[in-house]
């Protein structure tokens, strides 16, 4: 399981190092105006298996199939910190990276202009990978204080902290651009973990609500709402040791979207 210092402190923390950075070019964005939110419906579309040992930590489509990256909770020892690709007929993960458990807790994955990018917990480290061998390339730091989930828009690496900030990475340098600051009716919304981008949205989820919210990357504002509690409920009548929900991705190819969570033994298709 994840440890937080109090969401308050974590919060002021990342606004007051963002306002006051000095001799850098990193960027800002946020704001305060009130947006309405949505609540957006969904529609189960279908599922397939998923390895109920998988402490999902992130979830892409890459040319058809699907790659997933694991983490490995001190309380949970059959857990690993893996990267592979999820066999969707038997839901078995075909691991291609484990990291050392003792030294490193695995975290989000993205794959953007042929490499694949993982981030760590707490050891402000990523690596990088060749995305069609999975040989490791190199390796990288960030300032952030944790590291969640990941994403791209297509130019630049997203992550998320567990903060309200979403702090964008140049793909070759690995180094900060700019940070997003994500609001939900004028208030910061903490907790985002696991990222999506979708049609020019981010969708993402909010560790231990069962909820993806879809931000605006140009503001910030989370401007929709999906309420995953029925899946999550349907998931946990059936595996009553399934944890949270956490885990979106996007097929660009068919427009489908898939979404599933640590321990659970099924992936969802749905629509909303």
């Amino acid at each position: 399981m994840k440890f937080r210092l109090p969401i308050y402190i974590l919060a002021l923390v990342v606004l007051n190092s963002c306002s006051n950075k000095e001799n850098s070019s990193e960027e800002t964005t946020t704001t305060t105006l009130t947006v309405p939110v949505e609540n957006l419906t969904f529609k189960l579309n279908g599922t397939f298996p998923h390895d109920t040992l998988s402490f999902t930590e992130g979830f892409l489509v890459h040319n058809g199939q699907f790659i997933e990256s694991t983490g490995s909770p001190n309380d949970k020892p059959q857990a690993k910190s893996e990267v592979g690709i999820l066999n969707t007929k038997t839901g078995k993960l075909d691991a291609k990276v484990e990291l050392d458990r003792s030294v490193y807790f695995g975290e989000g994955v993205i794959i953007l202009n042929d490499k694949l990018y993982q981030v760590t917990y707490k050891n402000q480290q990523g690596f990088i990978y060749d995305a069609k061998s999975f040989k490791k390339l190199g390796d990288f730091k960030y300032a952030n204080l944790e590291g969640w989930g990941l994403t791209t828009d297509g130019k630049f690496i997203i992550m998320s902290d567990g903060t309200s900030a979403l702090t964008y990475l140049d793909p070759n340098t690995q180094k900060p651009i700019k940070t997003v600051i994500v609001t939900r009716e004028g208030q910061p919304l903490t907790m985002i973990n696991e990222l999506e981008y979708i049609d020019g949205y981010i969708y993402a989820n909010v560790w231990l609500s069962n909820n993806i919210v879809k931000i605006d990357p140009a503001t910030g504002n989370v401007v929709a709402n999906i309420d995953m509690n029925p899946i999550y409920a349907a998931e946990k009548a059936d595996n009553p040791n399934a944890n949270e929900m956490n885990g979106i991705a996007y097929d660009h190819d068919t427009k489908k979207i898939y979404v599933t969570g640590k321990m659970w033994s099924k992936v969802y298709e749905i629509a909303f």
